[in-house]
């Protein structure tokens, strides 16, 4: 009606609270020839013609997404995700274990998929790994203390018993001082995570004094059996490390992965990954307060996961114990 009035379509797109690219693709679309009485053809916009036509192409478009209008899902997604920082799998087993319902129900690979073609507008997704930035560590090699990750039990590599934990540190960016010091349960995937001034290998030693002080010496001693790190010169003081700071009884052993070889501590990497999204590479350690890492090891250990059934580290923990 309003063309047939030859407004303009800047005026039209105004009325219709509409873009004047949304306007022109409309009258695109159901633009057809006709004849006059003359025989002479002419082009004329056809409303039935457009509306022929989106018919058409909505039974061509496939089938409708699973998740279909449900915003309380899409919601309830982006809390998770954005504020919460879970993985796909992890907002799928919260709602699992929170008895929650939605209109939708779809599976992980579902949620995948939709998250990499952008159908969650609010949620940045990249499911790309991360290239290694190519940033070699110090190695000491000259620990002649070292004990070879070789000589660890096959007990302790098989995960058949809890107490045996992967250590490592978080850093700050270069304009950045402090760090974290970063310990992984093998078998039910606890975090510790302690902040540090620096990475030192006396900051280390002074770390692992303050968790046994925290524990005691009798509970460090059962709690802490092993202690698999890397060769960086942080790691040097072995013999400090073992021994206990109140006496010369030992309180733990130490065994160390080969070179350059991280994989021999995956879960530790693996929990490092999710350290940085709350503490993003570059960014600077000493900033963050003891609280908010207190408040970021918790998340962890409560945390959801795969490995575990959808268990927390916390919860499979509990099990073990009463086992």
């Amino acid at each position: 009606a309003l063309l047939k009035q030859k407004i303009p379509v800047t005026k039209i797109a105004l009325q219709m609270d509409k873009s004047r690219t949304t306007i022109y693709n409309e009258i695109k679309r159901g633009t057809v020839e006709f004849l006059d009485y003359d025989l002479r053809t002419y082009k004329s916009y056809d409303a039935q013609y457009a509306h022929n036509d989106y018919l058409e192409k909505q039974k061509n478009k496939g089938r409708d997404l699973a998740i279909g209008s449900d915003w309380d899902f899409v919601h309830y997604a982006e809390k998770k995700m954005n504020k919460e920082k879970y993985s796909p799998y992890a907002v799928l087993e919260s709602i699992r274990q929170e008895g929650l319902s939605f209109e939708s129900n779809i599976s992980l690979s579902t949620f995948y998929n939709y998250l990499r073609s952008g159908l969650f507008l609010n949620i940045e997704f990249n499911s790309k790994k991360r290239k290694k930035d190519g940033i070699k560590r110090k190695v000491s090699f000259n620990n002649k203390l070292a004990r070879s990750i070789e000589q660890r039990p096959e007990e302790i590599n098989k995960r058949q018993s809890a107490g045996h934990w992967e250590m490592d540190t978080v850093v700050s960016g270069r304009s950045g001082s402090g760090a974290l010091l970063v310990l992984t349960e093998r078998c039910s995937r606890m975090e510790i995570i302690r902040k540090m001034k620096d990475k030192s290998a006396l900051s280390v030693v002074r770390a692992i004094n303050s968790l046994e002080r925290s524990f005691g010496v009798k509970k460090f001693r059962e709690m802490f059996k092993t202690i698999t790190c890397d060769n960086g010169t942080e790691f040097m003081y072995t013999e400090l490390l073992e021994k206990s700071y109140c006496s010369n009884q030992k309180r733990t052993t130490f065994y160390y992965c080969h070179p350059y070889c991280a994989s021999e501590r995956g879960s530790n990497e693996n929990q490092n990954r999710l350290i940085r999204r709350f503490v993003p590479k570059g960014s600077d350690i000493s900033g963050y307060s003891s609280a908010y890492i207190q408040m970021l090891e918790n998340w962890m250990n409560n945390y959801p996961r795969k490995i575990l059934g959808g268990l927390s580290s916390n919860e499979y923990m509990r099990r073990i114990m009463a086992a």
